[in-house]
């Protein structure tokens, strides 16, 4: 695993942050925002600039703690020590394998746009929702490698059909079309924190390059410049392309519209190149579902080896790959893959997906406050620790807003799903005294 033939640069470190962050869900949220109207641009905004600030403590940790893998589960143990490292890694690794099935959905509402048998037959529409959870768990158990090399690809042609619409799109911007300020019959006060929550799922991911980091090319130097380089990309490829689809499509087709990019494209190029973007929303969660299968593995065997989890999430094959892991984590996704797409549970599956928010939101919740407790440990300067202080604590003050923004059952739930963890916390605790 040390070798260097087996680890990722920075384009490759830099593609698995933009590639998790920029899943299915971009190419539909313009116009769930459009029914609020152009107040959702300062929703962007404002959840952009909470962004920056958590990936700037991602990227400053990643130069404290180098050469360590599991990122959020790491950065978190080293401040709090191992009860709240557990259940950030207990909260985190169970939204990957859950989410991972609402990715595997979201690719195949994408492709029955271009075969409408996986609308009506429920069979099949299974059938190639596990095909691709099971393809990404035997390339992502190949090497680092060759699930880096996927990211690469998908990464770009997922980029190039959005950079296409942003560019060319300008052109046919037309400042008739671009909606009212606010639509809603809310304050602009209170509508502000609505759409900022619905933009904050796009960035989920930005710590994606701090959970492999053993397997990186000199981590200390290509972890941050990687999850701030993929979180910038990603703020401008969200803004850029909401405002011009704004100026694109009038307001009413925005919001009723399926496929957004697909419906702008239709109007710049035909129906070839709505073709184009369609194809580029399935690629972009195939390539988010090769991303997060690799979490789901890495994460989980960082903690291992700190005998946080079981001996069996460290157990690597000749490719130096949590192989168990990585096959454990896609059975549980398959499990919940088979629920979600049973008639009836769709809700229910929903909700779920909902909550593994909070189980990343906790993580951020935590990384922050753990940023300022291990720096002041280093007993900084009084200029430092004022830098400190101030990153750390507008990161923790985002991520408890997001956390409250989430809802009352969300949260409620997602509580109850992290306390789940303790009677495992407690069975390892026990292991460990035992041996």
């Amino acid at each position: 695993m040390g070798s260097n033939h087996k680890k990722i640069g920075l384009i490759t470190t830099t593609s698995l942050v933009v590639g998790n962050m920029i899943g299915a869900g971009i190419f539909l949220l313009p116009a769930t925002l459009a029914k609020y109207g152009s107040i959702s641009l300062l929703g962007w905004l404002f959840t952009a600039t909470g962004a920056l600030i958590l990936a700037k403590i991602f990227s400053n940790f990643s130069k404290i703690i180098i050469n360590k893998s599991g990122g959020p589960y790491t950065y978190s143990k080293a401040g709090f020590g191992d009860f709240i490292g557990f259940l950030v890694a207990w909260g985190y690794w169970i939204s990957t394998w859950v989410s991972n099935a609402g990715l595997a959905i979201a690719i195949i509402g994408g492709l029955s746009f271009f075969f409408p048998l996986l609308n009506s037959n429920p069979i099949v529409s299974v059938f190639v929702g596990l095909s691709f959870v099971w393809l990404f768990t035997w390339i992502n158990a190949k090497g680092i490698k060759e699930s880096g090399r996927i990211q690469v690809i998908t990464t770009i042609l997922k980029l190039v059909p959005l950079i296409f619409i942003i560019i060319i799109g300008a052109f046919f911007f037309d400042f008739n079309n671009f909606p009212s300020f606010n639509l809603t019959s809310e304050s602009h006060f209170a509508t502000i924190p609505v759409v900022a929550a619905l933009t904050l799922y796009a960035f989920l991911g930005i710590e994606s390059a701090t959970i492999p980091a053993e397997n990186i090319e000199n981590p200390e130097k290509t972890v941050p410049k990687a999850t701030m380089l993929g979180t910038i990309i990603s703020t401008l490829v969200y803004i850029l392309g909401t405002i011009v689809l704004f100026g694109i499509l009038p307001t009413d087709e925005l919001q009723n519209s399926a496929a957004p990019f697909a419906a702008a494209a239709e109007i710049i190029g035909g129906t070839y190149a709505g073709y184009f973007v369609a194809a580029g929303a399935v690629i972009a969660a195939i390539g988010a579902l090769n991303g997060w299968t690799l979490m789901v593995g890495q994460l989980p065997m960082a903690a291992a080896k700190d005998k946080m989890f079981p001996r069996i999430f460290k157990k690597e094959n000749k490719n130096g790959v949590p192989y168990l892991g990585l096959i454990i984590g896609s059975v549980l996704t398959s499990i919940i893959l088979l629920i979600g797409m049973s008639d009836g549970l769709i809700d229910q599956f929903e909700f779920i997906v909902n909550l593994t928010v909070l189980a990343c939101l906790v993580p951020y919740l935590f990384v922050s406050a753990s940023y300022i407790i291990v720096l002041i440990e280093k007993k900084l300067h009084l200029n430092k620790f004022f830098k400190t202080f101030v990153l750390g604590g507008l990161g923790f003050s985002y991520s408890l807003w997001a956390i409250y923004g989430s809802g009352s059952d969300v949260v409620f739930y997602g509580f109850l799903l992290l306390l789940l963890g303790i009677p495992f916390y407690a069975i390892m605790q026990w292991n460990k005294r035992e041996k």
